[in-house]
């Protein structure tokens, strides 16, 4: 997979200063930013809030944990994670343009003590072995090809009995998606693996399966919200809409699509390190 090619889909030029006049839009002052202000850009993933909370059930996480987000994007759940519970967060991204925006967000909100990001790899994280109590992923995994070094990388990480929790699309049971999707414009991208391939993969990472929960019914009624808020005239300040490019239409109804004919599938999880 070609590391640059996925950091041209998910880089947009200008995403802090798109975020930034949206946030003055709608009338917040930065320079008294409160977490909560980007919310409508901070959970950019599938069914975002509502999942979030229930991820950060399944990592029973507590003000003690250092935790790890692989694949943060603009660091919302991150910044989440820790302002609700405490935690210290580190936050690692492909895309240059992201960790320098996540990097921004974090000190406009001044959580910059508690949060951070850097530049890098899944494949090859640049931390070392058995430093994370909890290591946080969400939709990172569909366009890494190297399913085994992916979660090989994360048990490394990982204390013992520390934990992966995990939010992600797997291929569905019948075709090849449509495309373009929320994580790939073309196929050329995309990396999808089955939900067995996947649990494969996590277990020969010497990580003990502990919850697998299919989320695809629920975030099908996500999409198809979302599709029909792109055909309502004009724009929010603050969205989506600002990191999914002028395809967004098209990558919502794709994605509905996809779920509906089982295309692709979406599940929450996590597992343990033995």
């Amino acid at each position: 997979m070609d590391d640059d090619a996925i950091s041209t889909h998910y880089g947009i030029s200008g995403i802090l200063n798109s975020i930034l006049e949206g946030l003055k839009s709608s009338g917040k002052d930065l320079n008294s930013l409160k977490p909560e202000d980007l919310a409508p850009i901070d959970e950019f993933h599938t069914r975002g809030k509502e999942s979030t909370l229930e991820i950060t059930q399944l990592a029973e996480l507590q003000a003690h944990h250092n935790v790890l987000d692989v694949g943060c994007g603009l660091g919302g759940s991150a910044r989440y994670i820790a302002d609700e519970f405490g935690c210290s967060v580190i936050g690692i991204d492909l895309t240059d343009e992201y960790i320098d925006v996540a990097n921004k967000l974090t000190e406009l909100v001044n959580l910059n003590d508690k949060v951070s990001f850097k530049q890098g790899s899944a494949l090859n994280l640049p931390f070392s072995s058995d430093q994370f109590d909890v290591v946080w992923t969400e939709h990172a995994q569909m366009n890494i090809s190297d399913k085994d070094k992916f979660y090989s990388e994360i048990s490394r990480v990982l204390k013992p009995k520390g934990r992966i929790v995990f939010h992600d699309v797997f291929a569905g049971s019948t075709a090849n998606p449509h495309y373009p999707t929320p994580w790939a414009e073309h196929e050329s991208i995309s990396s999808l693996c089955t939900q067995d391939q996947a649990k494969a993969s996590i277990t020969k990472s010497h990580l003990k399966i502990e919850k697998w929960i299919d989320k695809s019914k629920q975030s099908l009624e996500f999409f198809k919200n979302m599709a029909k808020k792109t055909d309502q005239p004009g724009s929010p300040p603050l969205g989506f809409h600002l990191l999914m490019g002028k395809t967004a239409k098209t990558k919502f109804e794709n994605q509905t699509l996809n779920l509906e004919e089982n295309r692709v599938s979406i599940v929450q999880g996590t597992a343990s390190k033995i």
